[in-house]
């Protein structure tokens, strides 16, 4: 997998792409599940050349360290160097990792980690339900669910003062956690939100803002890949981990469908509405009026939808099954699902790809995952994790002032890495300082795939807003307004506040992440497996 896309490795697809068939209409292609390519260009001979020098110094400075903590600074160095010439991921984290234990502690410690880390990274039984989940997506997506679910958000909200906008974002949220790709469903959404959004006169801007934040929801919603990745390296019990992303995830949508609402009442020119918005003068791209009848029949199409989130959380807050179960039951219903809906259009074959993508998607989060288990284990030998962790306590900062340095830390990374290397990079290190501060390691599994979120987003590197100005300059979805990649940076100044404002209430509000998972072990009485 390579560290410039989302975890599910969806690309890029290419702007005169037709795959992303989200109306509903016609037969949707299948998104490779691992790039060829990237959100940066391949680095070209300098950027190699410096590269390379960069990593010569590296092992130089590690071979020639004073002490063990030295030597672990510059394996650290060696990650992010790797990381910025567009190196796997897995091999990033976990090849300096080796080279350094080997240098501070010899053979014996080497072989001892390649021997127990592969097997102690994803071994614990927890981690089984997430090829269950992976494999749900896949199957959902071939089903054909997702553009129904857009219609449904569509015809529910579009009465509303920037209803269009509200429903995208409410259908961003559900399809993202679905299909566990961010990147996949912007592209998807993109595609059928945007134009349906300048049809009704909205502001440029307005639109291509939408579609960019719909999905910083999806990776928080269960079933999130992210934070049963993120309780693998944590070590934290993977339902509990699970729940907690539930109810921020849900009002951070909600947050976003209510400043699209404030803006339609107080600039309803933004949103197609007053004297001044803008009208289509095509007959053609003028939307058509949504009836009580299309609303309730639009709900017909997403019925298994529906099925599935009452297998997953009534199983779970009933005490039926365990997360593990409850994504197995999920994962067989969306294959009976899928069935269902592709019955005399190859069923057997959309099933058989999707579970070959499943395949492909788990072995590569495993070999990230044991990547990530040989750099905590080179923290221990090195003794720069408790270093680390003195130097962030010395500073005298209290818990509030130390997860607003976080924040700040966060959004500047997120400029140049991607979700998943952030959490790779960052977890290890900070795990040992959360104690100290109070920070409890289930919310902070949530602060931090939000966090990553907001890297998807954020200029220079953040890939959303180059996805989004990609779809946008196609003529079928522009609808012939122009669309400039200032634009997008501008609508991003809009959204992006909301979220940052969102950020500081869970710091001020913890208990918004633990709130679900203390009810369902209330109810069901424990959901750790």
């Amino acid at each position: 997998m390579n560290a410039n896309t989302d975890l599910t490795g969806a690309p890029l697809p290419p702007e005169d792409s037709s795959s992303s068939n989200i109306t509903g209409t016609g037969r949707p292609n299948t998104t490779a599940l691992f790039p060829t390519s990237s959100r940066r260009e391949r680095p070209g001979a300098l950027a190699l050349t410096i590269g390379f020098g960069l990593v010569a110094v590296c092992l130089i400075g590690l071979f020639t360290s004073p002490t063990a903590a030295i030597g672990g600074a510059w394996c650290i160095g060696m990650m992010l160097v790797l990381l910025f010439l567009s190196v796997p991921v897995a091999i990033a984290l976990s090849v300096p990792s080796i080279i350094g234990v080997y240098a501070v502690s010899g053979i014996p410690a080497t072989m001892n980690i390649l021997s127990t880390a592969p097997f102690s990274a994803v071994s614990d039984w927890s981690m089984s339900v997430l090829p269950m989940f992976i494999f749900m997506g896949m199957l959902l997506t071939q089903s054909g669910l997702s553009g129904k679910v857009y219609r449904v958000a569509d015809h529910w909200f579009s009465w509303l003062p920037g209803g269009i906008g509200i429903g995208t974002t409410f259908a961003g949220a559900g399809l993202s956690a679905v299909t566990g790709s961010t990147i996949g469903m912007t592209y998807a959404l993109g595609r059928a939100g945007i134009p349906e959004m300048l049809k009704a006169g909205y502001d440029r801007r307005m639109a291509v803002g939408t579609i960019m934040v719909s999905g910083m929801t999806g990776n928080l919603i269960p079933p999130s890949i992210l934070m049963v990745v993120y309780a693998g390296i944590a070590s934290v019990p993977v339902g509990p981990a699970l729940m907690a992303g539930a109810v921020p995830g849900i009002l951070l949508a909600v947050c976003f469908a209510a400043f699209i609402f404030a803006l339609g009442v107080v600039a309803p020119r933004l949103v197609g509405r007053g004297q001044s918005a803008k009208t289509a003068t095509d007959a053609n791209t003028t939307r058509p009026t949504t009836t009580w009848r299309d609303r309730l029949t639009s709900l017909t199409g997403v019925w298994g939808f529906a099925v599935i989130l009452v297998v997953l959380f009534g199983g779970m807050f009933s005490g039926i099954f365990t997360p593990t179960e409850a994504g197995a039951a999920a994962a067989l219903c969306s294959l009976l699902l899928c069935l269902w809906e592709k019955r005399g259009d190859g069923p057997w074959r959309k099933i058989a790809d999707s579970a070959m993508d499943t395949v492909a998607a788990t072995s590569a989060i495993f070999f990230i995952m044991i990547g990530a288990t040989m750099l905590t284990s080179l923290l221990a030998i090195t003794g720069l994790a408790p270093i680390l962790t003195g130097l962030i306590t010395d500073l005298g900062l209290s818990r509030i002032g130390f997860l607003l340095v976080l924040i700040v830390l966060y959004i500047v990374m997120g400029m140049f890495f991607d979700t998943l290397s952030m959490m790779l990079l960052t977890i290890p290190i900070l795990l040992p300082t959360l104690e100290t501060m109070g920070v409890s390691p289930l919310w902070f599994g949530v602060f931090v795939v939000l966090l990553g979120e907001f890297a998807m987003v954020t200029p220079p590197v953040g890939i959303i807003p180059y996805i989004v100005h990609s779809i946008a300059k196609n003529p079928e979805v522009n609808l012939g307004v122009t669309v400039t990649l200032r634009d997008i940076l501008v609508s991003l100044l809009w959204f992006l506040p909301v979220g940052v404002i969102f950020l500081i209430l869970m710091v001020a509000v913890p208990g918004m992440t633990e709130w679900l998972p203390d009810l369902i072990e209330r109810t069901s009485g424990g959901m750790s497996g």
